[in-house]
């Protein structure tokens, strides 16, 4: 700070600097608190295979540097561990997901559509809808309009339409992406999901059949990565706000 305010470096230089400040050490884990610089979002925890112990020292170290926090593959168990140092988590049972957003000025940029083909992939939509809302984005969800009722997904138009960036998500043979890629405009990202029989393969058949999709525009997530799809959706969705910064450094 002393360098910027006697002229020695340039604003734009000592932000450079910041990006690869150090991390902190807490032992079991080094939480990059930098990372809402570098990517405009701070450091993500995945849930999954940590303790509930670990969850809450990562969180709370996190909390400390920023105002949103985002747990995916979470459980009760952390949760409950969580809510007597962290009283303004809210917890998704069925995302998996706990939250905390603590931002005094939320704007949500609209764009973002989430489609799923059936119920049992809306844990998945969940996850990928609730990721892109904590990161700026309104989002608009609509469930149950896979290809075993196609004229459920034509009353969807106008929205389909209207959308910036549209999250597709289906289990089975994975067929939604495909459909709605040769209707829609905007970008698609597909995600399959590890729901189905036997030969689905636990998502398998799903995530090669959107591979392999003949639509234009696709791109695909890895298998019930709601996350990820919902993280890449605010990106495409906000690209005009990112252009307008780079511009203006």
């Amino acid at each position: 700070m002393e360098k910027v305010k006697s002229g020695t470096i340039s604003t734009n230089d000592a932000i450079g600097m910041l990006k690869s400040l150090p991390y902190e050490d807490i032992g079991f884990a080094k939480v990059d608190h930098h990372r809402n610089i570098r990517k405009g979002f701070p450091e993500v925890i995945f849930g999954e295979g940590k303790t509930s112990h670990q969850v809450k020292e990562i969180s709370l170290s996190i909390l400390r540097n920023n105002d949103r926090l985002l747990v995916t593959r979470s459980n009760d168990d952390h949760f409950n561990t969580l809510l007597p140092h962290i009283p303004d988590a809210k917890f998704d049972s069925e995302a998996k997901l706990i939250s905390v957003d603590r931002r005094k000025l939320k704007v949500q940029t609209p764009g973002i559509l989430v489609m799923c083909a059936g119920t049992s992939d809306l844990p998945i939509a969940k996850e990928a809808s609730m990721t892109a809302e904590m990161m700026g984005n309104k989002v608009q969800l609509i469930s149950d309009v896979g290809v075993a009722g196609i004229h459920r997904l034509f009353d969807q138009q106008t929205h389909i339409h209207n959308a910036r960036v549209i999250v597709v998500i289906a289990g089975m043979e994975g067929a939604l992406p495909s459909v709605i890629g040769g209707i829609a405009k905007a970008p698609i990202i597909a995600v399959p999901t590890s729901v189905g029989y036997g030969a689905s393969f636990n998502g398998l058949a799903a995530l090669l059949a959107m591979m392999n999709s003949c639509a234009t525009g696709v791109g695909v997530v890895n298998v019930d990565n709601g996350f990820g799809a919902g993280y890449l959706a605010s990106l495409i969705n906000q690209l005009p706000a990112l252009s307008e910064s780079i511009d203006n450094q």
